[in-house]
């Protein structure tokens, strides 16, 4: 049972941050007429593109094996199996963006191979959401003793806090994002300056605040 009149507000915050990580996602693609030359040439290629991105040390927060695929191909006209194809999807993530440019032209220069991204990114534990937050709860504070103002009254208690949750708006995947596939060799790695994806982060709560006996009320109208 609350006591008195109540007051209910929203409270929401918006921060612009640089991004924290930056992902991409390279795939390797082999084919041969011989099963077991395929899956060699597979495993050769994949720990090629590993050695080559473990050789960046600090800058590579983690890679992770996304998809790995290994199928026979047919002629139109049957069923005969006429050779094998198969591929493997690693994703990289980067804390470092200064060799970000460098490292996936790199790995476009890999025969037959595929690179995609960069995505941007906060990390999950980011301090920017629990500023977020706490701004959209001084919002709402800070608006609830408006409303009191506005009425000759105080705020007294807090009743309800809701939180429906901070969101991070991101681009669709394939926004801002390049594609790079292997067409051969090239003698050196040309220079290419990515530019990182502003973050937005958003908190929105919800709260009820009891108050003071408003007095405009009580005022006789002139």
């Amino acid at each position: 049972m609350v006591d008195g009149p109540v007051v209910a507000v929203r409270g929401e915050a918006f921060r612009e941050v640089p991004p924290e990580l930056a992902r991409f996602a390279v795939t390797v693609d082999v084919r041969d007429r011989d099963r077991p030359a395929t899956l060699n040439r597979l495993a050769e290629r994949s720990e090629a593109v590993r050695a080559l991105v473990d050789s960046y040390g600090p800058a590579i927060e983690r890679r992770e094996t996304g998809q790995l695929g290994v199928y026979p191909q047919t002629r139109r006209s049957g069923e005969r199996i006429v050779g094998y194809r198969g591929s493997v999807t690693t994703t990289v993530t980067v804390t470092d963006f200064g060799v970000l440019g460098e490292l996936m032209l790199r790995l476009a220069d890999q025969d037959q191979t595929q690179v995609a991204g960069p995505w941007w990114a906060l990390r999950p534990d980011s301090p920017v959401h629990r500023e977020v937050r706490r701004a959209a709860i001084a919002e709402a504070v800070d608006r609830a003793r408006e409303y009191a103002d506005a009425l000759g009254a105080r705020v007294v208690a807090l009743v309800q806090l809701a939180d429906p949750g901070v969101e991070q708006h991101r681009p669709m995947m394939m926004v801002g994002a390049a594609s790079f596939r292997a067409k051969g060799a090239i003698d050196s790695v040309p220079e290419l300056e990515l530019d990182p994806q502003v973050q937005t982060v958003q908190a929105v709560v919800e709260a009820r605040f009891t108050i003071s006996e408003p007095t405009v009320l009580a005022e006789p109208r002139g």
